[in-house]
């Protein structure tokens, strides 16, 4: 294994790790908080699912970043190819904004849901209200995501 290829394969671990992780902790924030709020409404189990999946999206970028990044690779077809340094260098560089986008956007966005919850506690028909806001934190995963793929197919 050359050592552009270790790169690479590292930047994809970096890709999922990142943007996994964002998912993480975005759900963990929103899900314990929604299920106190199910525990006295059960009624609204399903908005508090809903904002509960919201930073999931973050470990899908974060997929799709490695998915991206090993293709360049040759690893998903079976012949790795030899890649040089600096081929591996740029493509572990790609996975930066995707995984620390996703990182943060994810954590952040488990946070803004968690106060949504708060929105929808109070009257359910503002949930509209409460998935807006988080949609906001989302953009930056998007824009992680996009500026990965810019990089890897300029590799």
């Amino acid at each position: 294994m050359t050592p552009g290829l270790a790169l690479s394969l590292l930047g994809a671990a970096i890709s999922i790790i990142g943007g996994g992780l964002g998912t993480v902790f975005g759900t963990l924030h929103v899900s314990s908080s929604g299920a106190g709020l199910v525990a006295s409404k059960p009624k609204l189990f399903g908005l508090a699912l809903v904002l509960s999946a919201l930073p999931s999206s973050q470990g899908i970028y974060g997929f799709l970043g490695s998915i991206l990044i090993l293709q360049q690779t040759g690893f998903l077809a079976g012949s790795p190819a030899e890649l040089s340094l600096e081929q591996g260098l740029v493509l572990l560089i790609a996975s930066l904004p995707v995984a620390l986008l996703g990182l943060f956007s994810g954590n952040g966005q488990g946070k803004v849901c968690q106060s949504g919850l708060r929105i929808i506690a109070n009257n359910s028909v503002n949930v509209g209200q409460a998935v807006i806001l988080a949609v906001l934190m989302e953009s930056m995963a998007v824009f992680g995501l996009l500026l990965t793929i810019l990089i890897v197919n300029g590799a």
